[in-house]
């Protein structure tokens, strides 16, 4: 890869995760982004899904300009993966003061994270959920047997298969059918990598 498609790539990718995670982040409570708009709130406001989403988006519209066409997804797999469970640490001891606490519940999960109720420790769950991912996509990408970028795919329906499902027990608002922004988002995620891992094939190794 040459030094200026890697470049555009690059600058796509910061570009789309920026956008979005803020974007996102903010349309979670479009009433109060529309309703009580403040710079100061909107520039904090973040997700991660919004980040991945839009960064895909920047980073295929950016390898369309340079004209590439190979998959550069199975590089950042193992990386944005470690990232994702240092942040998911610092949500989990930031508590209630971080937007990503769960919903009040009475099952033998709950912990008190900063009020007086125990809550689901969705940083925690999601923590969990990645160490096991990465077992998974490590053990799928030693067997060889699939094409590049097969590996990205499988993490990205696989993330945001688990957001959906998570966010049914973390604070939301909903906007279509008691869905919320980010599992809007991740629907329309999981949606195109199901189409893109139908059409992979196995690789034939010597």
């Amino acid at each position: 890869m040459s030094f200026n498609t890697s470049a555009a790539i690059l600058i796509g990718a910061t570009a789309g995760a920026l956008i979005g995670s803020k974007l996102i982040g903010n349309l979670e409570n479009p009433y109060i982004l529309f309703g009580n708009f403040s710079l100061k709130r909107f520039w904090t406001n973040n997700t991660i899904v919004g980040g991945l989403a839009f960064g895909l988006i920047g980073v295929e519209w950016a390898k369309k300009i340079a004209g590439h066409k190979e998959s550069t997804g199975d590089l950042i797999v193992f990386p944005l993966i470690l990232a994702m469970i240092i942040g998911r640490v610092g949500c989990f001891l930031t508590g209630i003061y971080e937007e990503t606490y769960g919903l009040p519940t009475d099952s033998i999960f709950g912990m008190y994270l900063g009020d007086q109720y125990r809550r689901h420790p969705v940083a925690l769950y999601e923590i969990t959920f990645l160490i096991t991912l990465w077992i998974i996509l490590k053990g799928i990408q030693k067997k060889d047997t699939f094409p590049s970028g097969f590996v990205f795919q499988l993490f990205m329906i696989s993330y945001f298969s688990f957001r959906f499902m998570l966010d049914f027990i973390k604070p939301k608002v909903d906007i279509v059918a008691g869905l919320g922004t980010i599992q809007l988002v991740c629907v329309g995620v999981i949606f195109y990598y199901f189409f893109k891992l139908k059409e992979t094939k196995v690789v034939n190794s010597l």
